[in-house]
């Protein structure tokens, strides 16, 4: 079950530097384009760049390798 504490203490250790997101994969849905990245000390994330948008959003949480 993840926790406050967890999550806190994932959010303290991913804080160590700033990430690199590189895309793995980007796949077309009706409300935009969803984007896997991935950082170069493992972390990955998934990100919504949204129709008519400059700039992705994310829309999980970043979790560690």
């Amino acid at each position: 079950m993840i926790t406050t504490a967890t999550t806190d203490a994932l959010d303290h250790s991913l804080a160590q530097h700033e990430h690199d997101w590189v895309v793995e994969s980007r796949h077309p849905t009706s409300i935009g384009t969803v984007v896997y990245v991935r950082c170069g000390c493992g972390t990955r994330r998934v990100d919504l760049h949204g129709q008519g948008e400059a700039t992705p959003s994310g829309i999980s949480m970043t979790i560690g390798r």
